[in-house]
This record gives structure tokens, sequence and C-alpha cells, in this order.
């Protein structure tokens, strides 16, 4: 074996130990939560939508349902007219789950599209709001608690019906 060969073979392992050593101590650390972290608290904004999705059918193409949807005014369906046609809708928030991190302030902008007007709550956040058609109603808190937090429309439940997802520091 060449001198050369014989400082390689010593080298070469003593470089790639040294590698990761730094590699690992880049990427970890003594800290508590193992070198992860979430970003500082920020201010966080959600654009968000009281819609109605509507579908139609007529009863030669598609039979209605003989099912009836559960009561409490979130969910509608309309039997067949004199011409077949037949209709389901329901209410839902758009999006319907938000992710914060514990310390955000979260600012909502919510827009009434369809329903005159949705009464919400978010469990722990904000005991009630409204939100009407053509209307911009906006919220904002700070995220305090971690957890999953419903937030709701008193009047068309149990389909409007969304959720806040606080993760922990």
């Amino acid at each position: 074996m060449s001198l050369f060969s014989r400082k390689a073979f010593l080298i070469l392992p003593l470089a790639v130990i040294s590698g990761a050593a730094l590699l690992l101590g880049a990427c970890g650390g003594d800290d508590d939560d193992g070198g992860a972290s979430l970003p500082d608290p920020m201010s966080r904004t959600f654009y968000m939508e009281a819609v109605e999705p509507k579908g139609s059918a007529t009863v030669d193409k598609e039979a209605f349902p003989d099912a009836a949807l559960p009561d409490g005014g979130g969910y509608g369906l309309k039997k067949p007219d004199d011409t077949g046609k037949w209709e389901v809708e329901t209410y839902t928030w758009a999006p319907d789950q938000l992710v914060v991190n514990q310390g955000d302030t979260v600012n909502l902008e919510i827009i009434g599209i369809n329903g005159s007007k949705h009464e919400g709550s978010i469990e722990g956040y904000a005991e009630s709001f409204v939100v009407e058609r053509g209307k911009l109603t906006s919220l904002s808190f700070v995220a305090e608690n971690s957890g999953v937090f419903k937030f709701v429309c008193k009047s068309h439940q149990p389909a409007m019906t969304g959720e806040l997802v606080v993760l922990a520091r």
C-alpha cells in the first residue's frame, strides 16, 4: 500500500465522522424540543366564506333519495317539482379547518355568500358572531390554548361545522 493510500485510508473515515457530527450539531441541539421549533408567534389572516353548495337532478335520470336527511337546518332536500327536478343543498364554511400555532394572532375575514344570516361561534375563542350575505365579518383573537376547537353556525347544524387546530409550542 502506498503512503498516499494509507493516509486516505486513515483520513477518509475521520472526515466522514467529523462531517456527520457537524450535521447533527446543526440539526439538533440541547433544546428540550429535540431541535425542532415553531416560528415565533405571528399574525395569520384567513379569508373564509359561508357558502351553500347545491345539486340537482331529474327523476328520469336519478331517483329521488328515499332516506331523509338529518334535521337541524344544515341540509335541505326539495322533492321533485312538476318537471321531475329535485334539489339537495347544505351549508358549509370554506375552508372548514384552520391550523395555527399557539400564540399566533388569528384574523378571520368571513364573507356571507349564501344564507341571509349565520350565527357563529368558535369554541373557547369567539362566543358569538354574525355573518350576513354580502357583508364582511372580521374577527381577531390570540390562539392562547392549544387543541382542537369547533366553529359552528348555530342555525345550520349539523353540517356547518369546522375546526380551529392550535398546535402547541
